[in-house]
Parts: structure tokens; sequence; C-alpha cells
């Protein structure tokens, strides 16, 4: 390794003397796991391997990701906002002709130059319309997973509707390499995902820093699981969340085996290992983000608000719980840094560095961050109505693309979906998605459900919610009418960022994409 390579890796590790070697870094990214669905934070569900490497690492607990899963790993692989790259519309569907633009610089390559061995299992989903987006194209030196999402976890098979030829296609997504892999039907993906990433520790060369990116489709729908997973979970008795309990628990079996694989090797005492959802839980699939309001699809912190940590024996003051505001664009910076790379070649981040945040405790640098602008949005999962509240119609007629208005020319158009923080500030605009505080697992109702005012707030009449979420997580107090000039701030912040804006990307299908009844998804121009 090059001198000024080591001196900025021992820099960003906060050691004395030129004597730290560049950390493994592994990242393991669950996917649709909600913040009720994790042990340290009080779930139902057991987590114990989770438990313990949050409880002495550092635990995140004002971090945030996007509520969907391709804007979520389209900012970690490219420490940008997802609306600087046109990517702020929903997910990249099986036969839409686009990806992650291929002038972007991503996380893999930035750490294949600082001098890594860069490895990726599990599933991809930022696009793979043409072999020039496909992970071992994008710094990955090998890869092993699925490239849409909503796989089945034995058949490894995706199911889509091609509108245009009018038929619905369920054939493999499953990738070693760039070829199609055969031969693992019937092997729960999450178990085979787990035997790629301990082959990869296996073989690796000690001497060499690793980069892994485990990408599990745990939890996701569709609710599959082996029995022996439900077994201990008879006493909950809802089926969804029984089977997603079950799931969980192989999940968290998996990143056991995963740390045990590293310490087996003698790579654990120079590893940082981060631990993170893509969005909040789905409700809808056994999910649970109580007590936090709304759910995957929302701007609602339970859409958003990630459960997260880091340990490393690294880290500075481990055992700790971080309250510091952080955000999935930062992982980019922070893992280059460590990493001793450069930023050479970027384009400019919207993330931070927020390694001194994490390991010593110290301010984060980040005050504020975009949750997102979308013109487009729909919610396209149903949301409870009068069952649990009599919703105005303020709060479901945005469920359209909202085209510009020439009216709103000087300001920012308050119809659109879109939510900022700053500070300890959130504002909301338009429809945020399903407004539910959805109850907690096991109970029917909010135990203050007949005291919440929620079909009438003044401010929908103008779009607007304001909420300080520091004092009020679960988005209770709308308080826009007392704090104008916060609101007029923040209005001020979201049309700083319109402007700044790609337009969005979102194509129609390609029914070229057709992989035929025997074929598997994939590449198709």
């Amino acid at each position: 390794m090059q001198p000024v390579a080591l001196l900025l890796a021992c820099s960003a590790l906060g050691l004395r003397g030129a004597v730290a070697e560049p950390p493994h870094v592994v990242f393991v990214l669950a996917d649709d796991y909600g913040w009720n669905d994790v042990g340290f934070h009080g779930s139902e569900i057991e987590t114990p391997n989770l438990d313990k490497l949050c409880a002495t690492g550092v635990r995140l607990d004002n971090y945030y990701v996007q509520p969907l899963c391709t804007p979520s790993r389209n900012q970690l692989m490219t420490g940008r906002y997802q609306i600087h790259t046109g990517m702020q519309h929903q997910i990249i569907w099986p036969c839409q002709p686009y990806c992650v633009p291929l002038d972007e610089k991503l996380l893999p390559q930035f750490m294949k130059e600082a001098g890594y061995a860069t490895h990726m299992v599990g599933k991809w989903h930022l696009g793979m319309y043409r072999k020039d987006c496909l992970p071992t194209r994008r710094g990955f030196d090998s890869y092993f997973g699925y490239l849409t999402g909503s796989e089945d976890y034995f058949t490894h098979h995706r199911c889509a509707h091609i509108d245009a030829l009018n038929v619905t296609r369920c054939v493999l997504d499953l990738r070693d390499g760039e070829d199609v892999a055969t031969g693992y039907s019937g092997v729960y993906s999450t178990e085979l995902f787990t035997q790629k990433v301990t082959d990869i520790i296996g073989k690796h060369d000690p001497g060499k820093p690793l980069f892994l990116y485990m990408a599990l489709q745990a939890v996701h729908d569709p609710l599959e699981v082996p029995e022996r997973y439900v077994t201990p979970y008879r006493f909950i008795k809802d089926k969804q969340r029984r089977t997603f309990a079950g799931m969980v628990s192989a999940m968290d079996e998996a990143v056991g085996n995963v740390t045990e694989a590293l310490k087996s090797k003698g790579l654990w005492d120079n590893t940082v290992l981060v631990f993170s959802t893509d969005n909040g839980g789905q409700t809808l699939s056994g999910g649970s983000n109580w007590p936090l309001r709304g759910r995957k699809w929302s701007l609602w912190e339970g859409g958003v608000r990630a459960v997260g940590f880091v340990n490393s024996p690294l880290l500075k003051n481990p055992g700790t719980v971080s309250q510091e505001l952080i955000h999935i664009t930062d992982w980019l910076p922070t893992l280059v840094g460590l990493a001793g790379g450069r930023m050479n070649h970027s384009k400019p981040l919207d993330g931070f560095d927020v390694w001194k945040t994490i390991s010593k405790g110290t301010a984060s640098p980040r005050l504020e961050l975009l949750h997102n602008i979308d013109s487009m949005y729909v919610d396209i999962a149903p949301c409870p109505g009068n069952r649990y509240g009599n919703f105005s119609p303020e709060f479901t007629r945005h469920r359209v693309s909202v085209p510009p208005s020439p009216s709103q020319s000087d300001g920012f158009d308050v119809r659109i979906h879109a939510a900022i923080r700053y500070r300890e500030w959130k504002l909301l605009t338009g429809y945020p998605g399903c407004p539910v505080w959805f109850p907690k697992p096991g109970t029917t109702t909010h135990p203050h459900w007949e005291d919440l005012n929620i079909s009438k707030p003044s401010s929908l009449q103008n779009n607007i919610q304001l909420y300080n979420v520091e004092r009020d997580p679960e988005e209770r107090d709308e308080v826009s009418a007392q704090n104008p000039d916060m609101v007029d701030f923040l209005l001020t912040r979201l049309q700083h960022y319109q402007n700044s804006a790609e337009p969005i990307v979102y194509p129609d299908n390609d029914p070229k994409c057709d992989p035929g009844p025997d074929g598997a998804w994939g590449p198709w121009m």
C-alpha cells in the first residue's frame, strides 16, 4: 500500500502512528426490516445476534434511509440524493430499460481503487437492462444474487407481467457473475446467500483488504421460511407476523454465521461491520414500525427511520447509542475514508464522512437531509380508512402525478410529495403516504387512539405539515401554525433542492425484456 494511502487510513481511523492497515468492511443490508422488528427496539421477535452486535457496537437511532429499496440502494452506492440521479420515483421494475446512470461512480469502484477485493452477494435492484448495468461492471470482483426483487425464496423465480405482450412470466432470477445460476432450487435464499458469503470469507487473502456487500432478500415478501424457524413463535396469533418472525430469526442466524466466519478466518479484529435496513417495514407483509407512524412507501418516520448499527473492534466508544443525524448517503464517503481512498472523478456528494461521529461520538457534520421530492408519487398499497380514523380528502387526494404549476414558480409547489429534515424539524408536503400509526403487533388499536385528532388538522388544507421529531418522533403533534418562519425556511430549502434536481427517469416497460417461458431475467439490450 502507498504511504499516503496508509496515512489516510490511519487518520480516518483516528489511530496513532502509521501502524494500522485498512480495515475490512462488511456491509449487511436487510430488506423491508421495520423499527419494531428487532429485539433491541423491544420487538417480540428474538434477534440475539443482532442484539449482541448492537450492544457491543454503536446503535444508530437517528439514522435514515429511503422508503423504498431501489432509492436506498442507489444512495448507498452513489453517496448522492436520488434527485441528483433521476431516480426519485419508485423502484426499477423488471422490464424498465434503465439503471443507475453509468456516469455515476459507485462505492465498490472507489473501494477497488483503494486496493480492496470487492464482492457482492444478494439483491442488486439497480437496473440490469444492459450488461453495463450489472454489479460486475460497476466495481464488484464477484457477484452472486438476483437482479430484481420479490423472488420466491426457494425457487428463485420472479413473476412479472409484460403488458405489451399480455403475458406473465415466472422465471429464474439468479446470477453467478453474469451467468444464470441454476441448480439452487429448493435452497432457501437466506441460507444460500450466507453460504456464499462465508465461502468468500474463507477463501479471502487476509493480506488484502476486503469489501463485502451482503444484500439479503430477508425479510421482504413473499413470506416464506423453513418451518423450524417459525416453531418458536407459536404464541404469535397472526399468521403473517408469525411467518415474518421466522424469517427474521433466519436472518439473525445468518448475520451470526457471517461474524463467526470473520472471526474464524482471523479477520474480525480489523473489520468494520455495518448493519442497515433499506426502508421501513411493510405492514401488509408482517412488518412493524411501532410506535413510528407510517410504513414502507411513505415519508413518515416509519418509512424512513432505519434500524442500523456499526460493530468493530476499531470503535473508540463501543456500547453506545448515537442520536446524531446520519443518512444512507453518508456511507460512501465514510467507508472510502476508512479505506484510505480518494474521491477522485466523483460527482458532488450529498453524504458526509461520519466515522468520527460513529466511533468517537462527536457531533455529526450533517444538519439537514432531504428525504425526497417526487412529483409523480403514487402510493400503490391500500391504506386503511375508517377503521383507523376518518381521514379527510386532503389526506388522499394527491395519490396522482402532480405536474409543475406556473403559479408556484417563485416557491416550492406544496402539492408535491416531499419531505426534508433540518436539525429537529421535519417538513412534509403533499401526500406523504399512508398516515396510519399501525398498532403494535398483538393489539388491535392504539391505546390512545380516541385522543387523536387526525381527521382535520388545519395544515392539511395547505398540504404542509411540520413536526419536531426530536420531541415527537411519532409525528403526533403537527406544529406548522406555531412555527411559520421554520416552514418558510424549509420550503426555501426544498425549492433549493428542486432547482438542482434531475428530471425523473421512469421509462415505460420494454416488451423486449421478455425472457420467454424458460428463460431468466437479465439484460436484453
